[in-house]
């Protein structure tokens, strides 16, 4: 099983609601956290909170990225323009855990105005705890890149 130490974390003002509680799960797995914000409900711009956990995917300073949004749609159109990430939108645990397994998606991308923080936990307890499969998975997703 892969060790995950570190996870970038970034969410808008619809996010911030969920994002402390991820944040304690992430701590009680002693992964450290690097929290991107934003830290508020007043109301900002995504990609200014989500562009940075993708890049620190994308440069291998974290193992994985969370990010959280309204619809969860724009978290994951703004990280998926970063190459080598692999943000996988997800509503229910099971999403969470195929992304990882089938797709090695590196992002867990959250649309918190559709499920309830519980929900947002499994999905992270999913994530953390699946891995990529590799095999026929693997040959997939090396056409995933436009390099």
């Amino acid at each position: 099983m892969t060790t995950i130490k570190k996870i970038a974390i970034g969410c808008d003002h619809a996010g911030f609601p969920y994002k402390e509680a991820v944040k304690a799960l992430l701590a009680g797995r002693s992964i450290e956290v690097t929290d991107y914000g934003t830290n508020s409900p007043d109301s900002v711009d995504y990609p200014d909170f989500v562009h940075p956990v993708a890049s620190d995917v994308e440069d291998g300073k974290v193992d994985l990225g969370i990010v959280l949004c309204g619809s969860g749609n724009g978290a994951a159109m703004t990280a998926n323009k970063h190459q080598g990430v692999r943000a996988a939108l997800c509503w229910v645990p099971e999403l969470a855990s195929l992304g990882r397994e089938h797709n090695n998606a590196n992002v867990l991308s959250i649309p918190v105005r559709f499920v309830s923080e519980e929900t947002t936990l499994e999905m992270v307890r999913a994530f953390l705890d699946a891995e990529f499969e590799g095999g026929r998975h693997e040959r997939r997703v090396n056409k995933i890149a436009c390099s």
